[in-house]
């Protein structure tokens, strides 16, 4: 089963920028779908993106489609969150999820196998 580790995350202002990164290991370029989550207080997990191996198919959360962008380095194993524009609502534990297989890609989290341990995002004046 694949380990996964995120980081990047981190107090920033509304309107800014942050990278999230998640190394996969344990399965050196195995094929596996990713995907970030994210979950706030008292609130239920959310789908925020989910990204297919080798990474064609893409797809988005609709609180977060065009300013969050989700990418992947199949050869570093790694899986990346770039979030733009930033909205004190954006506030949460992001949490990386993987599963193997290629070409598959879901938004529900209950079909993920392997999740990381989080990183927090807060996004406040």
């Amino acid at each position: 089963q694949v380990q996964l580790a995120e980081s990047g995350g981190a107090l920033v202002q509304p309107g800014g920028s942050l990278k999230l990164s998640c190394v996969a290991s344990g399965t050196a370029h195995s094929q596996f779908a990713m995907g970030w989550f994210r979950q706030a207080p008292g609130l239920e997990r959310e789908f925020v993106a989910a990204i297919s191996w080798p990474g064609a198919n893409i797809r988005y959360g609709a609180s977060v489609k065009g300013r969050f962008t989700i990418t992947r380095d199949n050869v570093k194993d790694t899986l990346y969150l770039q979030m733009d524009n930033l909205k004190p609502e954006d506030t949460a534990v992001y949490y990386c999820a993987a599963r193997p297989g290629s070409h598959w890609i879901s938004n529900s989290a209950a079909e993920f196998s392997s999740w990381g341990q989080g990183t927090q995002v807060t996004v406040s004046s």
